[in-house]
């Protein structure tokens, strides 16, 4: 790798998250051991955003209107340099040591393209609420319980940029559903970390929390979508995804009770 090249590309889409956004900035300043640069992709903050991107003139930074997250999401990603990339929204933080954990994994495994670790669930004031934990990678999990993979610590090869797989702007809710399943139908490889990477905070105004119905849309689309492609559409009815849906809720309960991982 070129030496002048950051080992990591961390792109934080912003809009209004001056309450959160310093711990987001300060938890990758504080990343040790391994190259990095940190863009911020603000779409016109009319809070204290802007003061605190100041503040930071390690950032790469611009303020402009945009078309939401995901939007913003790819323009970081265009102007990253990178060669392991992800997204760390604003009001979510890294857990320290997580960027050398991943570098060491991506050391130890050279084939897969995606890499996820576990995370934690936080309140806005970052008290602990429940470590999130996953296991091992299933494209079936994946496709009909939904995106058990936490973004906010899901790092990703810039090769799978160079091969046409982007962010889709047409989604607003499930972009990482939608990403995750792409690049799993492209063949990349997943592999996960058993570790929290990073913090996602539950607050008031979570996209995840305030937009249901586009949400809902927005999956069966996903999941259709994908369904046509491996030439499965008889199993895209509405009932039988929700019965796999269940399924698989039955099957992660099992296990955690089991003490083991889902």
């Amino acid at each position: 790798m070129d030496p002048e090249r950051p080992h990591f590309s961390i792109i934080t889409p912003s809009f209004n998250q001056g309450e959160f956004i310093r711990d987001c900035i300060e938890s990758v300043r504080s990343q040790a051991g391994v190259s990095w640069e940190h863009l911020v992709v603000d779409g016109g903050s009319r809070d204290a955003t802007l003061g605190i991107l100041r503040e930071s003139p390690h950032l790469r930074w611009t303020s402009e209107p945009d078309q939401g997250q995901t939007d913003a999401i790819n323009k970081g990603l265009r102007r990253a340099r990178g060669t392991w990339r992800m997204w760390l929204n604003a009001d979510d933080y890294l857990l320290p040591g997580a960027l050398a954990r991943v570098a060491e994994a991506t050391a130890q495994r050279p084939g897969p393209r995606v890499f996820y670790g576990d995370c934690l669930f936080v309140d806005a004031q970052k008290n602990l609420l429940r470590e999130k934990r996953e296991g091992a990678f299933s494209f079936r999990q994946l496709l009909f319980y939904g995106c058990f993979i936490p973004s906010t610590s899901c790092f990703f090869h810039e090769d799978v940029l160079a091969g046409g797989v982007w962010l889709d702007p047409q989604m607003k809710v499930c972009m990482d559903f939608d990403f995750y399943i792409r690049l799993a139908l492209r063949g990349y490889g997943f592999c996960h970390i058993p570790e929290p990477l990073a913090a996602f905070r539950w607050h008031a105004s979570n996209i995840s929390k305030t937009f249901h119905a586009r949400r809902r849309a927005e999956r069966l689309q996903i999941q259709r979508q994908a369904l046509r492609q491996l030439k499965w559409r008889g199993l895209s009815s509405r009932p039988f995804l929700w019965v796999a849906y269940q399924a698989f809720v039955v099957k992660r309960n099992l296990r955690r009770l089991a003490g083991l991982r889902p």
